[in-house]
């Protein structure tokens, strides 16, 4: 693995601090906020003071926004959409800078931030188009055919509390901004501190695009700071981080009867069947394990490869592998970037060493790389990993995957749900069919065959999150939108009532409708 000839300090400057004040400057003020030094992963230099603020600036932003929605959601869907309609071109036209800033807090590579871009302008395309169909008023079957109208009827929730995390700032603030909001919702969002500023740009935005006044606002503090407020004022909550967070919040947000969604860890695995073409896995397999660092909830850390390829597997994994380039520079020069914070290269390093200790081989990378940057370490493929090592069962998070033989297909699925997680998966083959059989059986919300994570990502159309300890619920899709909506049945009785009159015996009654059933039943659907 090679550094680029980009130098680390070619981040210094960017964002401007004038730019970088600019952007805090649309968080949510308080009334005596602290305030803390967000550093870039690539030099450990600050980058911005981000203002922190407490418990009651939240609720008084939750005041402004339940204000503000009311007069939004009176407004056409048709006009909802458009605001989004117009995001999507905004994001695409002015990609370079939210390009710096995912690279600048994030230390990814700047191929890795452009999958941001593209995800968070296809999701804004997406409900643009589909929001004023799915959400229109829509006919049901009545309780007595032509004598009962029936209708379903979508409200929006209210507003909206959304946690977000650092590792995809602006495609995990779009996926579920985007969908709330047209919805008809107001939303209050606290990003990760980290990556603070990529929120903010989307947030500007969506203000540019149209989107009123305190429909959406960003509010910036911790969560044992301002964590009770959202939960407590919040008509929705929607989560994305660890299952171990997931679940205190969602012990809160249960006993307000608060419904939420969550996506949350994983332990995604990756399996090779025997026909598999063996360049292209072992390229779906770099992008799969390493893109963003490994930093990606539904990025591979187990790959098991049928023995009869397994060595030719190995080696061409390896030698794509070793071949990745390092570096800093804000542009397209790198392979990937570095991790985000002192802790996910704490946590790495000592899953890498507890194996290595226990005897686990490494074939590639397996340290840190100070001389690229402070949080460099390199893309890690271990074999030999086995039980009671540390990166056997729990999520590492970070550039390290794990790769098992094995010989009898069913094993290798039992083996790929061996783990509380259930996020994402992979399987490689020339058999399609095969493919999507063995997908059929493995126990994950979505499953990619021939690639590791892309391809279910980026359907927008088909729902997507975890099963087990991988969350609750889902974003994308129908259900990606209707979750923050609240369902209304409307039915009108007409000529016909369901309950006898008093000039009726409640005897001849029901003997009628008694015959009424037996012939509904037969009628077509």
């Amino acid at each position: 693995m090679t550094a680029t000839a980009a130098s680390v300090g070619a981040v210094a400057g960017a964002p401007s601090a004038e730019r970088a004040a600019e952007l805090v400057g649309r968080a949510v003020g308080g009334t005596a906020p602290t305030t803390v030094a967000m550093t870039a992963p690539f030099t450990g230099e600050p980058i911005a003071a981000l203002p922190q603020i407490d418990d009651p600036d939240v609720r008084q932003a939750f005041a402004r926004a339940r204000a503000a929605q009311r007069e939004w959601a009176a407004r056409p869907v048709a006009e909802r959409a458009k605001v989004m309609m117009r995001l999507h071109d905004l994001v695409l036209a002015r990609q370079d800078e939210a390009l710096d800033l995912m690279q600048v807090e994030t230390g990814k590579s700047r191929l890795d931030a452009y999958d941001e871009i593209a995800v968070t302008a296809m999701t804004a395309a997406y409900y643009g188009r589909k929001a004023p169909r799915l959400l229109a008023p829509k006919r049901k079957a009545g309780a007595l055919p032509v004598f009962t109208r029936t209708t379903e009827v979508r409200h929006p929730k209210g507003v909206v509390a959304m946690i977000s995390p650092w590792n995809y700032p602006l495609a995990l603030t779009g996926m579920d901004a985007i969908p709330a909001l047209v919805a008809g919702n107001a939303l209050v969002q606290k990003p990760d501190n980290q990556t603070a500023l990529t929120a903010l740009w989307l947030h500007e935005l969506a203000s540019d695009a149209g989107l009123p006044d305190h429909v959406w606002q960003i509010v910036l503090g911790r969560g044992s700071k301002i964590g009770s407020a959202l939960i407590e004022e919040a008509d929705y909550l929607g989560f994305t981080g660890s299952t171990e967070t997931g679940r205190g919040l969602a012990a809160q947000a249960a006993a307000l009867l608060t419904s939420y969604s969550m996506e949350l860890g994983g332990k995604n695995p990756m399996v090779v069947l025997p026909d598999a073409d063996i360049d292209r896995t072992a390229t779906g397999a770099v992008t799969a394990c390493f893109s963003s660092a490994g930093q990606l909830c539904v990025s591979v850390e187990r790959i098991y490869v049928h023995e009869s390829i397994r060595a030719s597997f190995v080696q061409a994994f390896v030698d794509r592998t070793k071949a990745l380039k390092l570096g800093a520079g804000l542009d397209y020069s790198s392979d990937m970037g570095s991790l985000t914070s002192a802790e996910q290269l704490a946590t790495i390093s000592a899953h890498v060493e507890d194996a290595r200790a226990k005897g686990a081989t490494v074939l590639a990378g397996g340290k840190a790389r100070p001389d690229l940057g402070p949080l460099f370490y390199e893309p890690t493929i271990l074999t030999g990993v086995r039980e009671g090592m540390t990166l056997h069962k729990e999520e590492t998070f970070g550039p390290v995957v794990s790769v098992y033989g094995y010989t009898d297909v069913d094993d290798a699925i039992a083996r790929a749900n061996d783990t509380r997680y259930g996020l994402n998966a992979s399987v490689w083959t020339r058999d399609r069919r095969m493919g999507e059989r063995v997908a059929a059986n493995i126990h994950a919300g979505t499953v990619n065959v021939n690639d590791g994570f892309g391809a279910a990502f980026g359907s927008l159309d088909a729902p997507m999150g975890g099963m087990g300890d991988s969350g609750v619920g889902r974003r994308n899709g129908v259900e990606g939108l209707l979750k923050y909506t609240e369902v209304q049945t409307i039915a009108a009785q007409r000529v016909v009532p369901l309950r006898p009159t008093r000039a009726v015996p409640s005897a001849l009654w029901t003997k009628g409708l008694t015959l009424g059933l037996k012939a509904l039943k037969r009628l077509p659907r």
